[in-house]
Parts: structure tokens; sequence; C-alpha cells
């Protein structure tokens, strides 16, 4: 009954449009009440769960990325990307998803990357004759690059889910071909709708132009190296590289790119500070949802309904993957990694299942629920900004939504997709 209770007052508050932050509370709090413990309880968690050292690196990450964004970063990286991959067929939808890598390792964000990059790549394209469907699509599934690749937010935040026993530096190791992987597909992708719809191409616009792109271009992505090789290196701990990528920022936008005024750099704060805000209460509010799942043993339970299903490693990973993909239907991706986390990490671990592989996995399939509807928060933004329906999205976005789904298979199913570059940089 107190399972029923936790699961179905979460679910009700959600269909009714509550805040997710707010219906983990809310869940929470009744089944305590429920189960007649001490409302103080919820007090410790929520503490606990919003004071884990390891978490200082999201709001310094997500500073760093709010003052690229904002110091002339976006406009360099597409740039470079127009200049090396304009010639192909449908050329400012294969500049919008290599941009969309280069961004992603500077942002850390899928819904910052469809912003700074959608933002940009959007309206170009309409202008340029593309479609608005196809120039919403391109741009929306080329963010889920920046969920893979260094610093992502949400392989931090898988960690912590996961007891900070994992290693930051090898889960961002891990990511970083899988998201070359979806950055291949989607161009590939991308090229054959453009055919399909006679879609032109860019003019070359010659090796000077690009050599002097590239020169302007690195040192934004400079931080994406700073970052991983001197976590990797053990240089600097995640927390150390996320505040010396601050300060890189800075430097970089402030300094040498001379963009980052007074008056952006006050706006930066604020978005900075409103995101972390977001994202620190649902932490928070998901440490007494989580410390609960695990006080009705709900884990436990799971394994065990699991190992009466299916018993092959296989079959349990395909039935995590559907049940994660329904939920990323009407759940957020960070809410959806600190809920799902303790409930089928440990059934990932019981069929010997990588930890560091099933992040992966994990991150990469609530992301496809981030185009999905009804809740796909880059979809929103996405279509908000191509000035287009949801329902027109949709119709055409199929091309793009089964490339992706085609490289969670092969990233969940070939496991050393992810692993092969750890193991090789120990």
């Amino acid at each position: 009954m107190a399972i029923a209770i936790l699961f179905g007052v979460f679910v009700m508050l959600l269909l009714l449009g509550v805040p997710v932050a707010f219906s983990l509370a809310a869940a929470s709090l009744a089944t305590l009440l429920y189960l007649d413990l001490p409302s103080i309880v919820m007090v410790q968690q929520i503490s606990a769960g919003a004071g884990t050292a390891s978490l200082i690196a999201i709001p310094l990450f997500i500073f760093a990325g709010e003052i690229m964004l904002r110091g002339g970063i976006s406009e360099r990286l597409i740039s470079l990307a127009a200049s090396l991959v304009g010639r192909l067929r449908g050329g400012l939808g294969q500049v919008s998803v290599l941009s969309s890598l280069f961004f992603g390792g500077v942002s850390g964000s899928a819904i910052a990357d469809v912003s700074a990059v959608g933002g940009t790549m959007i309206p170009q394209m309409v202008k340029r004759g593309y479609d608005r469907d196809f120039a919403v699509n391109v741009s929306i599934t080329a963010a889920l690059v920046a969920l893979l690749v260094p610093p992502s937010h949400n392989l931090i935040l898988f960690s912590a889910a996961a007891g900070g026993g994992l290693s930051i530096a090898t889960l961002f190791a891990a990511g970083i071909v899988p998201a070359l992987l979806m950055t291949v597909v989607m161009m590939l992708t991308g090229w054959l709708v453009a055919r399909k719809r006679g879609y032109g191409v860019e003019p070359f616009p010659g090796f000077r132009a690009v050599l002097l792109r590239t020169v302007s271009a690195l040192p934004g992505l400079g931080l994406v190296g700073l970052i991983f090789f001197g976590i990797r290196a053990g240089i600097f701990t995640a927390v150390e590289s996320a505040a010396i990528a601050v300060v890189y920022a800075l430097l970089v936008t402030g300094v040498l790119y001379r963009q980052l005024g007074l008056r952006n750099f006050f706006a930066t704060i604020a978005h900075a500070s409103r995101t972390t805000g977001v994202i620190l209460f649902v932490i928070a509010t998901a440490a007494v949802f989580g410390w609960l799942l695990a006080y009705l043993q709900v884990p436990t339970a799971t394994v065990d309904a699991l190992q009466s299903i299916a018993h092959d490693k296989t079959m349990v990973l395909l039935l995590i993957i559907l049940a994660l993909l329904v939920l990323g239907t009407f759940m957020d991706l960070a809410p959806m990694i600190l809920i799902c986390t303790p409930i089928f990490l440990p059934v990932a671990k019981a069929y010997g299942i990588d930890p560091i592989h099933f992040g992966l996995v994990l991150v990469l399939t609530g992301g496809i629920g981030l185009v999905t509807p009804p809740v796909g928060s880059v979809l929103f933004i996405g279509t908000a900004i191509g000035k287009i329906s949801i329902g027109e999205c949709m119709r055409t976005i199929w091309p793009f939504w089964l490339a992706a789904l085609a490289v969670l298979m092969v990233v969940a199913f070939f496991p050393q997709m992810s692993l092969w570059l750890p193991a090789m940089m120990k």
C-alpha cells in the first residue's frame, strides 16, 4: 500500500501539471505519514540529497556554459561547422548537427544546445528555404549529442544517483564514442531527408577561411580538452574542473573575445541561478523519494520481478529500455535519472551489466524522451523557436527519432561501444 501511495500520488500530481519537484515532495510526505514515520526524515533526506559535494560541479558547469553561450562561442562554433560540412546535401542541417557536437562539449546540456544552436540555425534554415519541420527536427535530435559528451550534467547526476562510487571521468570517456556515432547517424539521416526534399548545399568558403575559423573557435573547444583530460589525468577533480571551467570561460569570452559585457554577465548569472535552482530542488526532493524506495525495498522487488519474467541479460536490458522510453514521455531527464537509477541499477548489476555502460543507456534513453511529447522539453523549445506546432513536428520527425533509437540499440547491446575508450585510457 505504501508503494502504491508513493507512485500513485506522484503520477497523479504529474498528470495534473504539478512541477516534478513538488510532486516528488508531496508523494514522499504522503508516504511518510502513511508509514507513521517522523516528518523530520524528509528534512534530513532533502538536506543530505542537496548536500552531496560532487553536485557542486553541476551549477558551476551550468554557469560556464551560460558564459560561453553569451560570450560569442556559439557563433564561432557554428561558423567552423559551416566551413567543414556545409558542402554536404542539406548543408545547414549538417551544420546544425556538427555545431551541436561542438557546443555540447561546452554546455553539457541538450536544452542549452538547442537554445544556442537551434536559436541560430533554425531561423537561418527557414530563411534559406528549408522547411520549418526539417529545421526543427534536425536541431532538436542533434541536441541529444550534448547528453553524452563532457561536461554532461546528466552523467554527473547519474554518478551522484548511483551513490557517488562511479568515476565521472570514466563516464565522460564512455560517452565520447556514442556521441560521435550519434553525430554521424544524424548527419546521414539529415542528408537522406535533404536529398529527398531537394535541399541545396552551402558554398565552400576556402581553406584559408576554414583555418581562420578553426583558430577562432579553438579557445572554446579547448574547454572540452581542459575538462576531460584534466579529470582523467588526475590533475583535478570534477568539482575543481568545473570551477576552472568558469574561470576559463570568463577569460575567453571577457578578455580574448571581448563579447561578455557587464549586462550580459548579469543576465548569465540570473539564468544560471534559475536553472541551478530548479535542478537542485529536484535533486533534493528526489533524495527523499529514493530513500523511501530503498526503505520499501522497491529495487529488490524489481530484481525479483524481472528475474521471474526473463533470465537473459539481453531481455532484461530490453525491458528496462522499454520502461524508460515510456517514463521519458512524461518525465524530464533529471528526475528520471534520480528516480530510476536506484530502481534499475541494482537490476543491471544483478545481471552483470557494467554500471558505466548502464549509465550511458539510461541517459540516452531518457534523452529520447526529451524530443517526445507530451513532456519533451527540448521538443518544446525547438518548436517554439521554429514557430510550428508539436503536431507538425511529430508528423515528420520519425526518421530522426528512429535514427536516435537505432543508436541507442547499438550502444545498449554492444557495450564495448561505450567501454572501449575508458579501458584504453586506464
